[in-house]
């Protein structure tokens, strides 16, 4: 499949959008603006996109809030509708929009595919959860009064999503927040924004009025700044780095506006000796080079226990030598370029350190032969939690292998970290699974497994790794009020 006949065959179909989306209409940039989005395993341009700013999302965030008086009003049963028919028409076109996602993202066809499946599941959920958000009564202490519990959309929503998982992110945000009578201005990643545009295109196709969903992309800093000093987007959502989620996050105090991060990991992996060898391997590597190592939830440090170190260095070098890199267009490709050269930059300077403090590559480490960004499925033994490659988030396909001793030191090197998002554990032991699992500072516990994502139960992090959940019912909490009323005089006519 060649890159450039995906790109004119996506144009035609109508799901390769340039321009942003303000109050249902479809906008260049004020001033004319545009900015380039490249396919990262080619270098080549797919489009020129709108480079929106300050000015256009202001005018998304009025639209966003005129569209909130009558979009809350809505009965949850039309809300729910309308999010099932956004959820059929992205899986009637999972095929196009896995495409779209494979051209500006990387990552290979097939996971694309999985990404739909995943990301689409979300509106779905959404669509069947708005129908159940539930208030309370409460038992009075006075005989005259009655008192109940309302839940009421937060309001406006500002979505800022990363370029990761271009679907996903944004409706694992936008479901739940348009299910609960939100409205939402979106603002994705200028490095993969043709998916989230597609996505918007379907939304208005399954007749989510204008104002409800707007998306606005280009200048990061000008779209940030708008939406944080607005007084009338009342939420902030948004998946990406520590870094920025810190400065969301002051910056959200002068409106005193509801946050959620989902920021960045750190994760552990941790391989008992009594662990199923081939189950251990599996999931380790499901869980450190899906999307080449770029995702939050990546197994960033493998914690292997001494008696099955050897053993386990030896199977995880047999499974990622079979590693096919490729164009993600390519058959049997299982591994695609990372998204660009600062990517590929700070992979090489954290092995740069790593083996100069003693760490030794036993597969990889260097550039692919393919050039551009692709880069080697890559193991490194006799790590230890002092490199910097144990410290910081590695977002590239390398797995960097430590070994311990005893449960309590593992779970000390697992847990000597600011982050606190995803973790994963491989035990035959159920007690043990149980003592470790509890111990661990994360908000996310896979055993036995390396996969473990799903629009049924809440993902999100502790300590520096963010604030609130998303998917589950506890993931439309967040984007919900309570408003306690009070009824008196309830025995007089």
């Amino acid at each position: 499949m060649d890159a450039k006949s995906v790109a004119s065959q996506l144009k035609s179909s109508g799901l390769l959008r340039t321009q942003g989306l303000v109050g249902g209409k479809w906008s260049d940039s004020y001033d004319g603006k545009t900015i380039k989005v490249y396919n990262p395993a080619t270098g080549e341009s797919i489009a020129d996109i709108a480079c929106m700013g300050g000015r256009e999302t202001n005018d998304a965030i009025s639209s966003a809030y005129d569209a909130f008086q009558s979009w809350s009003k809505t009965t949850a049963a039309e809300r729910s509708k309308l999010l099932r028919k956004w959820y059929d028409l992205l899986m009637a076109h999972k095929e196009e929009l896995a495409q779209l996602i494979t051209l500006e993202q990387g990552k290979p066809l097939k996971e694309s595919i999985g990404e739909i499946n995943y990301g689409a599941s979300f509106i779905e959920f959404s669509a069947e959860e708005a129908k159940r958000v539930y208030g309370d009564i409460i038992p009075a202490p006075l005989s005259d009064r009655r008192l109940f519990v309302l839940k009421q959309p937060v309001g406006v929503v500002g979505a800022i999503t990363p370029w990761n998982f271009p679907l996903a992110m944004i409706t694992r945000k936008v479901g739940p927040a348009l299910a609960c009578g939100c409205t939402v201005v979106v603002k994705p990643s200028e490095l993969t924004p043709l998916t989230a545009l597609a996505s918007a295109e379907l939304a208005i196709q399954a007749g989510i009025p204008a104002g409800v969903v707007n998306v606005v992309m280009g200048n990061a800093p000008e779209i940030g700044d708008a939406i944080l000093a607005s007084p009338q987007v009342r939420k902030i959502t948004f998946t990406g780095s520590t870094a920025v989620g810190k400065k969301l996050m002051a910056g959200a105090a002068g409106t005193v506006k509801r946050v959620s991060l989902e920021l960045g990991g750190n994760a552990p992996c941790i391989i008992f000796d009594d662990a199923d060898l081939d189950v251990a391997v599996k999931g380790t590597v499901a869980a450190k080079f899906r999307n080449s190592g770029q995702t939050c939830v990546c197994a960033n440090r493998i914690l292997v226990q001494e008696g099955i170190y050897d053993k386990f260095a030896t199977a995880i070098l047999g499974a990622v030598k079979n590693m096919k890199v490729g164009d993600g267009f390519s058959e049997g490709v299982v591994q695609g370029p990372l998204i660009n050269e600062a990517a590929v930059e700070k992979v090489e300077s954290l092995l740069r350190d790593a083996t100069s403090k003693g760490a030794k590559v036993i597969h990889g480490g260097k550039r692919h032969s393919l050039g551009f960004t692709f880069y080697e499925p890559t193991v490194v033994t006799d790590v230890n939690n002092e490199m910097r490659i144990s410290r910081e988030e590695v977002f590239g396909p390398v797995a960097p292998l430590l070994r311990f001793k005893t449960e309590e030191e593992a779970i000390k090197i697992a847990n000597d970290t600011n982050a606190g998002l995803g973790s994963y554990i491989f035990t035959n032991s159920v007690q043990r699974s149980w003592r470790v699992a509890e111990a661990l500072e994360y908000g996310l516990v896979g055993v036995n497994e390396g996969v473990i994502s799903t629009e049924v139960a809440p993902f999100g992090g502790v300590k520096q790794s963010g604030l609130g959940r998303e998917g589950s019912k506890y993931g439309l909490d967040e984007y919900l009020e309570i408003k306690y009323v009070c009824l008196g005089n309830m025995n007089k006519e």
